[in-house]
């Protein structure tokens, strides 16, 4: 089965709510020349990636602007769209939430980010998520985590468990540890065998940069795309046969020892 996954890597504007909803939809309407299968945003593209108590005043109430506007996007251009993640206030709580709508608009994700990256303080203004989530897009088995997550090989072998076969990776990464992301997320495909979308910002947020760099690596590590800083779209075709092949060969879920794990 081959599909095309778009990309776009988004200069999000910080409490600049309203023109972020406006950029957003103008990006997914390009988005549409490339022929896309499934359209991939960002991290917190509503807000900005801005961990404060002003947060809460304006992010989305319980996701309702969010959802209808990916939901009728999705229907009416049957694509499937990963939703990046936007700030969801709930229960007087702010959540960093992914959204994912398939072809007929119907919501089949909703993860919240597990990880608050901790040195910028975003475990103090986010409530953590507890699950990880799974869901299909054209018959593919698919998980997503969000930034930060993609540190931590637990979560994302447990979200590799299922036989996921792709597994989505909104943020907002910076400029400083552009090395961390490429290392991270091709290391995450390896060795759970399955393709990881990663989907970064670009822009500033005061003095850090989001280096962008929006990238797609097969099962075997190899880079199939890799944008550059600035803002803008990019579409790659993958194989899920390749998954099949390489598990069929190596097959590290057979071969694991839980049992002798003590973590």
């Amino acid at each position: 089965m081959k599909k095309r996954l778009t990309l776009i890597q988004m200069d999000v504007h910080v409490n600049d709510v309203e023109y972020n909803y406006n950029r957003v939809q103008e990006l997914l309407s390009q988005s549409l020349s490339e022929n896309p299968d499934i359209i991939v945003l960002p991290e917190t593209w509503n807000t900005g990636f801005y961990p404060s108590t002003d947060l809460i005043n304006i992010a989305d109430a319980n996701g309702d602007r969010t959802k209808a506007l990916l939901s009728a996007f999705a229907k009416k251009h049957n694509v499937n769209i990963v939703g990046g993640s936007v700030a969801v206030a709930k229960d007087n709580l702010v959540f960093n939430t992914s959204y994912v709508y398939n072809r007929s608009g119907k919501l089949v994700g909703e993860y919240s980010k597990m990880h608050g990256f901790s040195p910028a303080k975003e475990d103090k203004y986010f409530a953590g998520g507890t699950h990880t989530t799974h869901f299909e897009l054209d018959g593919i088995p698919c998980s997503t985590v969000i930034c930060y997550d993609i540190r931590f090989p637990e979560l994302i072998r447990m979200a590799a468990l299922p036989g996921t076969e792709l597994l989505f990776v909104p943020a907002q990464w910076p400029t400083m540890r552009l090395r961390h992301w490429q290392v991270l997320n091709e290391v995450r495909a390896i060795e759970n065998q399955l393709y990881v979308c990663a989907v970064n910002g670009c822009g500033t947020v005061g003095r850090v940069q989001s280096t962008g760099h929006s990238a797609v690596y097969d099962p075997w590590g190899t880079n199939l795309l890799e944008m550059d800083t600035n803002e803008g779209i990019a579409s790659v075709d993958i194989d899920l046969a390749v998954v099949e092949d390489i598990r069929n060969k190596i097959n590290i879920f057979r071969d694991r020892k839980p049992e002798l794990y003590n973590l």
